[in-house]
């Protein structure tokens, strides 16, 4: 009985030694999915929610004009950033009680399946479904704004009513401007993908000039970066925000220098210059802002900077109104 006893103290104490010397390994834990970007805030009665389309690197090397690599390097590297960068992909949800209305629809499958096309997983996770969606406004008719119209031909938001400026509407869905311009033909055969089939179907309403689209939500011109390129400025209990669509792509580098231009641009000389008054006006006014290139979310605002101007993004809040 007493040495069963002994050999199991001695057991045991082997087996605490051991343990000590060589631990135990807990399994590896497999990397989980990157959680869907969904960030709510409230804008006096209206809830506004970004919504993450995904990223996508962009090489600035290539892409930027009115700047050289040395200089772009400096640039980002202020930001502690290197080239190339990941561009945030962003659409925002307004929703204003009666109704919901869906600010560009992100690049869906034009750019493959790993890069952007989350906006349905980030609209889910935000509570909706495209079948809620009452109206959806295009701040302009590039794919990475509305490739999120369709998929495989159909519409993605059957009971929406698309807005969008007519200057884009008159150019994208005309080929013969691809002829006329320096822009590659992709472009047409995208608008004509995305777009259309809510033109055909008798959804699209296209506006000029400065339009009221419905009760709070009012669009403006502002024509660069494509020819009928738009801003909605969205008001509800004394608040403001307006949505800028592409004013700016690269935060980085286009907030100190406001004359960087990108190839995407259809006029650069017109885009820098509407890029410059828009910094201005928002900078004097304090104006919210919501990028859809910025860094996710998004939204902040501009100040003024020892060279040009400074990106400053609202505050995180996650609590119970």
């Amino acid at each position: 009985m007493l040495s069963r006893l002994m050999i199991a103290v001695a057991t045991a104490v082997l087996m605490i030694a051991t343990s000590c010397i060589f631990p135990t390994i807990a399994p590896a834990k497999s990397a989980n999915a990157q959680v869907p970007g969904v960030y709510p805030f409230k804008l006096g009665d209206f809830t506004i929610t970004a919504l993450s389309d995904g990223t996508l690197p962009q090489d600035l090397h290539t892409l930027l004009s009115n700047t050289n690599p040395a200089q772009t390097d400096r640039l980002l590297q202020n930001s502690f950033l290197t080239n190339p960068v990941e561009a945030s992909i962003n659409a925002f949800l307004i929703d204003t009680g009666d109704k919901q209305v869906l600010v560009d629809t992100g690049a869906g499958n034009f750019f493959g399946l790993k890069l952007g096309g989350k906006l349905q997983t980030s609209l889910k996770a935000a509570g909706y479904a495209p079948s809620e969606i009452d109206a959806i406004l295009l701040t302009h008719i590039h794919t990475d704004h509305s490739g999120g119209l369709v998929e495989g031909g159909k519409l993605i938001f059957p009971t929406a009513t698309i807005y969008v400026g007519k200057p884009d509407v008159d150019f994208w869905l005309d080929r013969t401007n691809a002829k006329r311009s320096h822009v590659a033909e992709k472009y047409f055969d995208e608008a004509a993908k995305t777009v259309k089939p809510y033109l055909d179907a008798g959804k699209l309403k296209s506006f000029s000039g400065k339009t009221a689209i419905l009760p709070g939500i009012t669009t403006y011109p502002t024509p660069g970066h494509t020819p009928g390129h738009s801003c909605y400025v969205v008001k509800s209990g004394g608040e403001s925000i307006e949505f800028w669509g592409d004013i700016v792509h690269f935060a980085s580098v286009q907030f100190p220098k406001p004359e960087i231009t990108v190839a995407y641009d259809v006029d650069k000389d017109a885009a820098a210059a509407q890029r410059k008054k828009q910094f201005a006006r928002a900078e004097a006014s304090r104006l919210l802002v919501a990028g859809a290139h910025l860094p996710f979310p998004g939204v902040g605002h501009l100040r003024a900077a020892e060279r040009g101007y400074a990106w400053v993004p609202v505050d995180y809040r996650w609590r119970e109104p």
